[in-house]
């Protein structure tokens, strides 16, 4: 199943808020006909299985990589995306999840929350969910 129409996803604003300082929006809106959640997702290679080796970029880009392929199954993109919540082992982390999450976001980025975890499975060091709605 491919969805092609326009999500009417609405990035929304306010000058009463704090600029949020990161690849997400305060706040979306969406006349959504059908929510997807995936489940979240760590830095899992597809085949085996393994916790992808390597530094925090690598793990992010797989974790993204993870929930691209999920949403692509549904028929989905990144852009239908209206919300994620990104679990870290180590806040210390967050810039370069940052950067590596918001390559996969264009100008309309869903809103999100980041939450610190002691631990997370397979000993990955990242975690994210997503909703997406078309």
């Amino acid at each position: 199943m491919r969805r092609t129409d326009v999500l009417k996803k609405q990035v929304i604003r306010s000058p009463m808020v704090a600029d949020p300082g990161g690849p997400f929006s305060q706040a979306v809106s969406v006349e959504a006909v059908r929510l997807t959640w995936v489940s979240g997702q760590v830095g899992l290679a597809p085949g085996d299985g393994g916790v992808v080796h390597g530094d925090m970029a690598t793990q992010t880009r797989q974790v993204m990589e993870n929930v691209k392929a999920l949403l692509l199954a549904a028929g989905l993109t990144f852009d239908h995306v209206v919300k994620t919540t990104v679990f870290l082992v180590d806040l210390a982390d967050l810039p370069i999840v940052n950067a590596e999450y918001g390559k996969f976001f264009g100008e309309r980025q869903p809103a999100r929350s980041t939450v610190a975890v002691a631990a997370l499975p397979r000993e990955g060091r990242i975690e994210v969910e997503c909703v997406a709605a078309s």
